[in-house]
């Protein structure tokens, strides 16, 4: 072939070309040409990386079945810089001619071979002199072996690195970031790596049918996990299922956390043309629908936005509380305890809703004093103060901070609600568990009967108690074997059962015991673990001082074990039976002594163990005290026991609500 050499100069210097890749990755310059591919009409484009023997690169080639590129133009192909044919076609995303020559932040050396329109041709252009090409027309012999037995299409060899890749995991997972929402768009499209195919990052795909003045419209909108590598959040105007006729930013960029791209797919897109002149009327008919068509995509759009927000605000604050930002609540009722906090958890994805963008800035000691200061407006004479604060703060209109305001009523009448029901479940307990202590207790007599009402009720011995579960643990099997070495701790002489209780019928039934460990967080704000204990006396028994001496042996013999004397352990030992004897002198006398420490039952206090004696029926008065203006406001209509069977009353104390 004769005269098959030609060279050229792109219309820029080196120092010019190599300014515009300042920032680039050397993974980028694989993307231009996997891009350069692609915006040739490509449906396959095979990445193949090569290493030596110390497993350093040694040649890269990207090959696609692409149209080639026209050297006999070569003007067009190579000379031009930041100026492409392709630059005003949506369809199209290369860098407008300048992607090409980004192979140089990662080796010294391209080499094109390209068939196009018959011929066959061969570029270099090294990374030295990087605006100068020099090429040749090439017979079939010698072409690139990928091109051989194809119609048309392109390779390009990078050879003699100056920068390395990540491993090869990590470069799929960087070209799917890239190239994922390309692939979504067009499935017959496929990328590939060392014969390993390039999947699509993991999205939500939601869709949506509508009809515009007698036009059906698909509506495709996919949200990524990740953030693709270098597309922004664009709406794609679809024709055929994967030409992009127009292409327009969304308004969802500036969303933290949140990318898009939306599909608009319809027969109606085949006759819409984007170069109609302006001031035609078919310009102005296709116009008006498009609007109206887009404003419907947002209108969806909006609705993903606000699914995804209500699912990101769930998994923040359930963060918040698994960061222990939010308050303790340790004195307070449990039924109190789980409306306050599920009412400042209402309220804080309320906000994050709101205004995602609020917590971003905060540390997570800033976040704590938030959630807490929140937490105690809430339940203050201030509510409304709620909502001066956050006006000053959320970037809301007065609509927005309207529905905002009604989604917080809403939200707080939901969780009054739910307090409700909770402290009715607990009056009716409390109700029937007096009726079995003060004229039944005789009937309970088999242990798993008193077991498991106790496990369902633990909240009746304080709100810190309200999470013990019944399931069996180390801890539990170790407090019992201890439990046994206390003397004569299981047995009972006429002095402990209660006036009118006969001794054998008290022998019949069994002592009950509880112990777990649980995780918690103390004052200071450090995780510890709570091993709590509780024993529970057989009904027929009186508490006297035989019964507070075996608590204080059982303490003492917890200080001594060497297995119980970790810094992240402290205890809770309860002692817990029907009534304390009337003739008892020391119990009464601990109870007072303690008085100081507001702590209704405690008989001993240290930094490592504390020790409570409670009888059921002060349990049962504490509970309605402590209750006592929401229960007299409620004024429940308590049912008449009188004639309720025993086992019935058993079974329902049994269940755990829901």
């Amino acid at each position: 072939m004769k005269n098959n050499k030609f060279s050229g100069s792109a219309q820029i210097t080196d120092e010019g070309i190599k300014k515009h890749f300042k920032s680039y990755e050397p993974i980028k310059a694989i993307f231009e040409l996997v891009w350069n591919g692609l915006d040739a009409e490509a449906s396959k484009v095979n990445i193949n990386i090569k290493r030596n023997g110390l497993d350093g690169l040694k040649k890269i080639e990207i090959c696609d079945d692409g149209e080639g590129f026209d050297i006999k133009n070569a003007k067009d192909n190579f000379e031009k810089f930041n100026d492409s044919d392709k630059k005003h076609d949506d369809d199209k995303h290369g860098s407008h001619g300048k992607g090409r020559l980004a192979f140089h932040k990662l080796c010294d050396q391209s080499t094109w071979y390209t068939k196009h329109n018959g011929y066959n041709a061969q570029i270099v252009v090294k990374s030295s002199n990087i605006k100068d090409y020099n090429g040749e027309f090439i017979e079939d012999t010698q072409q690139h072996k990928y091109l051989k037995d194809r119609c048309s299409g392109t390779c390009v060899e990078l050879v003699n690195f100056t920068s390395e890749l990540a491993d090869p995991e990590k470069v799929i997972e960087l070209l799917s970031k890239e190239f994922g929402w390309f692939l979504e768009l067009n499935k017959l499209v496929s990328i590939n790596l060392n014969g390993k195919e390039i999947g699509v990052p993991s999205n939500d795909l939601s869709e949506k049918e509508v009809e515009i003045d007698g036009n059906k419209f698909t509506f495709k909108v996919i949200r990524w996990d990740c953030k693709p590598s270098s597309e922004k959040s664009y709406n794609y105007l679809i024709k055929n299922n994967s030409k992009v006729v127009l292409k327009q930013l969304s308004s969802f960029n500036y969303k933290s956390n949140f990318y898009l791209s939306s599909l608009i797919l319809s027969d109606w897109v085949k006759s819409y043309n984007p170069y109609l002149l302006e001031m035609g009327q078919d310009c102005e008919d296709q116009n008006k629908i498009l609007k109206r068509v887009l404003k419907s995509l947002l209108e969806f759009q909006n609705e993903v936005y606000a699914d995804f927000l209500r699912a990101s605000a769930e998994r923040e604050v359930e963060k918040f509380d698994e960061n222990g930002f939010f308050p303790s609540y340790a004195n307070f009722d449990k039924g109190y305890a789980e409306w306050r906090k599920n009412n400042t958890k209402k309220l804080l994805k309320d906000i994050y809703i709101a205004d995602p963008q609020v917590f971003n800035s905060l540390n997570g000691k800033q976040t704590k004093i938030i959630i807490r200061l929140l937490d105690a407006i809430l339940v203050s004479n201030e509510n409304d103060s709620i909502f001066e604060v956050l006006e000053g703060v959320l970037d809301l209109n007065d609509d927005e901070m309207g529905a905002f305001a009604k989604q917080l009523n809403k939200t707080t009448l939901k969780n009054i609600i739910s307090t409700i029901e909770t402290l009715q479940h607990r009056q009716n307990a409390v109700n029937q568990l007096k009726e079995i202590m003060i004229n039944r207790y005789h009937d309970i007599l088999e242990t798993p009967d008193l077991q498991k009402i106790i496990e369902a009720n633990t909240w009746l011995f304080g709100s810190q108690y309200t999470t013990l579960g019944a399931e069996e643990d180390d801890f539990n099997k170790i407090a019992k074997n201890l439990r046994s070495s206390i003397k004569d701790i299981d047995d009972i002489s006429e002095s402990d059962i209660d006036e009118g209780t006969k001794l054998e019928g008290v022998k019949r039934q069994v002592d009950l015991f509880l112990a777990r460990k649980i995780p918690f967080i103390n004052y200071q704000n450090q995780k510890m673990f709570k091993c709590i204990i509780i024993e529970i006396k057989r009904p027929g028994l009186s508490l006297n001082k035989k019964h507070l001496q075996q608590l204080d042996d059982y303490a003492e013999i917890i200080a001594k074990n060497p297995t119980f004397s970790s810094d992240k352990l402290v205890y809770e030992l309860v002692l817990v039976g029907r009534k304390i004897s009337k003739d008892d002198i020391q119990i009464k006398s601990r109870l007072d002594g303690q008085k100081n420490k507001l702590e209704y039952g405690l008989v001993t206090d240290n930094e490592k163990i504390k020790c409570y004696v409670k009888d059921w029926f002060t349990i049962f008065d504490e509970f309605e005290l402590s209750n006592e203006y929401l229960l007299t406001n409620l004024n429940s209509k308590l049912e008449d026991l009188t004639e309720r069977p025993t086992d019935e009353m058993v079974s329902e104390l049994q269940k755990i609500p829901a």
